[in-house]
């Protein structure tokens, strides 16, 4: 796998295209689920839509402003999360997001955390209003 430079930091080939080509980019219209999230370690920030379909994530959508890392974070979680049920959903993880990406520099791993507390906070949003 080869690596390419941004801003002086190297990723890897997956990181780089889900950058370049991101997956699942876009808003939903009256979500079942919303999360902002933000990483105070770089000023990132991420806002996450989901739709909920017989308790699965039928569609997931996100907006991110941030770096490289950040937006391939998003877009590979994305990508992980379509069509799992919400429990699953939920126990996604940064190391989860971190090793379907090949791998992150060390000093961007927080890229991932970010994302993986949009999810738990959409999730969390859609169990607060969809509650039995």
């Amino acid at each position: 796998m080869r690596s390419a430079g941004i801003r002086g930091v190297m990723y890897n080939d997956k990181v780089l295209e889900h950058f370049k080509n991101p997956h699942n980019v876009g808003t939903i219209e009256n979500p079942d689920g919303f999360a902002e999230v933000g990483s105070s370690e770089c000023g990132d920030t991420m806002k996450m839509y989901l739709r909920v379909k017989d308790g699965r994530i039928e569609d997931i959508k996100y907006q991110t402003y941030g770096c490289c890392a950040a937006i391939a974070s998003s877009s590979v979680a994305t990508d992980m999360v379509k069509g799992k049920s919400i429990d699953e959903a939920d126990a996604i993880t940064k190391t989860a997001i971190v090793e379907e990406l090949g791998g992150l520099p060390e000093k961007k791993i927080h890229c991932s955390l970010m994302v993986e507390d949009a999810i738990h906070a959409a999730i969390a949003d859609y169990r607060s209003k969809h509650k039995k």
